[in-house]
């Protein structure tokens, strides 16, 4: 019987380990899941036979690697800044690796000690980073294929909220990590390439400056750009590509209301906030507009909108801004958490609620002196609260490639990423009994 070792238990978590469950029965499994929640694991083992609860601090190197040593591969769901220390673990112990995170620059100086180990360490095995990887590479390989020239790749992909659950003004709810809902596009410009120019979009316009995409069957969105696209030219093999752009998804009216946040100042997370005892939304807004004896905090919140953006005013009333009811204890909070305290209980889930996962491609090429276009969009829509989409894939993807890699069918060595063939095609296949699927459209221009 082999040993699946599963760090972390959280909601990215659920779908990965009932897979492994499912799956442990034909493949003889054993999978061991570590949280410091020892009752969140048995309720996701649910009573399974060939399924361990485990409790003990997976950040600390002593508790952590006797179960290493015991295991054939280690999927860590821990937050990206401890894989690191986990891959060390791996390559000592010669144990095979899987994250869905980002190859960061100190995993990949690990890359020649991992081969030396005779261990593969994935990462980006998860939706974004993941899904967008192989879908993305299975189009870009068809168009080199026959001689294609690709001159422009954007995609777009956004957790959101699904149809039927779609119930306020903002068109969105929380699906991921609020904070980094919060301090989204910060930490530098977004950069990408259009028409073979370099651009730059700074935090301050990220969120006035938008693509507007259609999805057939669901409508509108809006994509605001990401910090980094060029990287994805070597990722992708497309380093002279004229046009490369990579954003993230949102409904029409959610940008232009986002906007208006941070230029009131709202998603600082730069300095704490003093004499905060009793802060309201009212004071916390109206500490962040001028000082009018005469005029009431709604009106000078108008004043700010100015016309263009008054038709917004309405979010945020719904979000309670205008509100005096105190806020919790926030002694030392930044205005981005203040914020997001303030958000939090107004966009979160509701229990019957399901969330929706859109990705979108669109690609332009050159073949025979004619010019085409292809676009290619997935839509899922989640279970429940348990099995929501972004748990589908995300714990998906990594737990089908940890099934190749078992079961002998994926043999690559060292730190890496599924975009070659023979890792994505399988894996994109199996996706599609999840309904986790891309329809593709191509068309002459």
């Amino acid at each position: 019987m082999k040993t699946i070792l599963v760090l972390g238990a959280g909601l990215s978590a659920s779908s990965l380990i009932r897979y492994l469950l499912e799956n442990s029965l034909n493949h003889e499994w054993q999978v061991r899941i570590v949280d410091r929640d020892i009752d969140l694991v048995k309720s996701k083992i649910n009573g399974h036979i060939n399924g361990v609860a485990l409790s003990f601090n997976a950040l600390d190197a002593v508790e952590r690697r006797p179960e290493i040593e015991k295991a054939d591969i280690v999927i860590s769901m821990l937050p990206a800044r401890f894989h690191i220390d986990v891959a060390k673990d791996c390559i000592d112990l010669k144990t095979d690796l899987i994250t869905p995170s980002y190859i960061s620059p100190e995993m990949k100086a690990l890359d020649q000690k991992a081969k030396d180990a005779g261990i593969i360490i994935m990462n980006e095995i998860g939706v974004d980073p993941g899904i967008d990887h192989m879908s993305a590479m299975k189009i870009i390989d068809e168009i080199k294929s026959k001689g294609g020239k690709i001159t422009s790749f954007k995609s777009f992909c956004g957790g959101l909220i699904a149809p039927e659950s779609d119930n306020n003004p903002w068109n969105y709810k929380f699906t991921w990590n609020p904070r980094n809902v919060v301090l989204a596009g910060q930490g530098g410009a977004a950069c990408f390439k259009r028409n073979d120019q370099y651009k730059y979009i700074p935090y301050n316009r990220l969120f006035g400056r938008l693509d507007k995409i259609s999805v057939d069957g669901f409508g509108e969105f809006e994509g605001y750009a990401n910090r980094d696209s060029l990287s994805y030219r070597r990722t992708y093999g497309l380093e002279d590509i004229p046009t490369i752009f990579r954003g993230t998804l949102r409904r029409p009216g959610y940008c232009k209301a986002w906007d208006v946040l941070i230029e009131l100042g709202m998603t600082d997370d730069t300095y704490k906030l003093v004499n905060t005892e009793g802060l309201t939304p009212r004071k916390f807004l109206n500490a962040f507009l001028p000082y009018n004896s005469s005029k009431t905090v709604e009106d000078k919140f108008r004043d700010f909108l100015r016309p263009e953006r008054i038709d917004t005013y309405d979010k945020f009333e719904w979000l309670g801004l205008f509100e005096d009811q105190p806020l919790l204890a926030l002694e030392g909070a930044t205005p981005a958490q203040v914020l997001q305290q303030i958000l939090v209980p107004k966009l979160s889930l509701d229990p019957q609620d399901k969330d929706m996962l859109v990705m979108v491609h669109q690609f332009e090429y050159e073949l025979n002196n004619e010019k085409y276009s292809i676009s290619s969009h997935m839509v899922n829509i989640g279970e429940d609260q348990m099995y929501t989409s972004m748990s589908n894939t995300v714990g998906i993807p990594a737990a089908i490639c940890a099934k190749m890699i078992l079961t002998g069918s994926l043999n690559k060595k060292g730190v890496t990423l599924p975009v070659q063939k023979e890792i994505y095609t399988p894996i994109l296949n199996e996706l599609e009994k999840f309904d986790i699927r891309f329809l593709e459209a191509e068309m002459a221009l």
